[in-house]
């Protein structure tokens, strides 16, 4: 067995059996025989009256639960897995929803199409007509040994059919929104996207946008591909991502630094390492404080904006 699927299997283990979260399969209303995709929730994740933490990882070969495949092999499980992640939020009594972006489709085997032999050869001599096939035959078979022995792996044509709904990261985040984030009960819902799963966030909320601003009290980036100008956000998205968003970008400055920023969007501070994948794992701590003053800040009616705003200038005048 390949290493890939070895660790895909190990994290969706420890999601299920280490952090109790449950393994929902979607799309909800999924034929027996469609193609299917799954995502991981916790037992309170929709009923959680208070506060609801989503996990979005980047695009590539990571699925749900995890940050980095080369930090799992050559580091270890906390940095590059969601794990410590979840288990903080529901210490902290968050509901957890883990997102699978990069599930958007299966692998079939081909079916194969039979060509038949046109009328012109029906006309032909029995002989003469073996005669092609047999050549035929031969030349197919030495294909075939060939292209085994030049791809051992690929001995079967496959082909691709795609999850319904869930076709590409940015379907698959508008999907679990409509079918269970909107649906959960909690106040307070919060986004921890990373890399290219924030570009999904923002492409949510263009989708969204009403719906995202009245539900999401925060998010946190981590190193986020997003572009506000390439997605077309509005004026009005841009405006809500200074209040409510924060990415923590990859910088040799120190954790919380704040980096000056080329798109009129959300505060960018320094994640504390120059290492893309890692700057989850590294700006983990101030997430979570992130997340409890923008928490605090809403329940004492105060604008979000200002606790961090202020947060901000002290970094700028240190």
């Amino acid at each position: 067995m390949k290493m890939i699927p070895i660790i895909t299997k190990y994290v969706y283990e420890l999601l299920e059996k280490d952090c109790n979260l449950k393994k929902i399969s979607i799309p909800v209303d999924a034929t027996e025989s469609e193609p299917k995709s799954f995502i991981f929730m916790s037992e309170d994740a929709l009923t959680n009256p208070q506060k609801l933490m989503v996990l979005i990882h980047g695009s590539g070969v990571v699925r749900a639960g995890q940050w980095a495949r080369r930090l799992i092999i050559n580091e270890d499980l906390d940095s590059g897995t969601q794990i410590p992640f979840i288990k903080r939020a529901m210490d902290e009594g968050y509901g957890v929803i883990v997102l699978n972006p990069n599930e958007n489709y299966i692998e079939v085997e081909k079916p194969r199409i039979h060509v038949q032999s046109s009328s012109e050869s029906a006309d032909e001599p029995a002989e003469k007509r073996e005669r092609k096939d047999k050549v035929s035959k031969e030349t197919k078979k030495r294909r075939d040994f060939y292209e085994k022995y030049r791809n051992p792996q690929r001995e079967k044509e496959m082909m691709q059919l795609y999850i319904r709904e869930n076709g590409s990261p940015e379907e698959h985040a508008l999907y679990v929104w409509d079918h269970f984030i909107a649906q959960s009960a909690a106040e307070n819902v919060f986004f921890v996207a990373h890399s290219y799963g924030g570009l999904a966030f923002v492409e949510l909320m263009i989708q969204r946008e009403a719906d995202v601003k009245s539900k999401v009290t925060a998010v946190a980036l981590t190193d986020s591909v997003h572009n506000v100008w390439h997605q077309e956000a509005g004026k009005t998205i841009r405006e809500w991502m200074r209040e409510n968003c924060c990415n923590w970008v990859s910088s040799s400055e120190p954790l919380d630094t704040s980096v000056e920023s080329m798109l009129p969007d959300c505060p960018r501070v320094s994640a504390g390492t120059d290492r893309h994948e890692l700057t989850s794992w590294k700006s983990f701590p101030s997430i979570f404080k992130f997340f409890t003053e923008a928490s605090e800040a809403k329940t004492n009616s105060l604008k979000p904006a200002l606790t961090r705003r202020s947060h901000r200038v002290k970094h700028e005048e240190l």
